[in-house]
């Protein structure tokens, strides 16, 4: 039984805005965090790459 449960799939840690945390461990709090952390790392990333598709096609444009 332990090799199903390591073949199968991890869930994602779903966090919402404003969710009530008051049944969360501190170990699940900071999972959350970490998650956070690393989706606004992503996010960051996400933008910093349009800015620069944006701003190649600015210049393209502008010539």
């Amino acid at each position: 039984m332990a090799r199903d449960e390591e073949e199968a799939p991890k869930t994602a840690i779903v966090h919402g805005i404003g969710q009530d945390l008051s049944l969360l461990s501190v170990d699940e709090l900071t999972a959350r965090v970490a998650a956070l952390h690393d989706e606004i790392a992503r996010l960051q990333a996400a933008i910093e790459t349009k800015k620069a598709s944006r701003d190649a096609a600015a210049r393209f444009f502008k010539s």
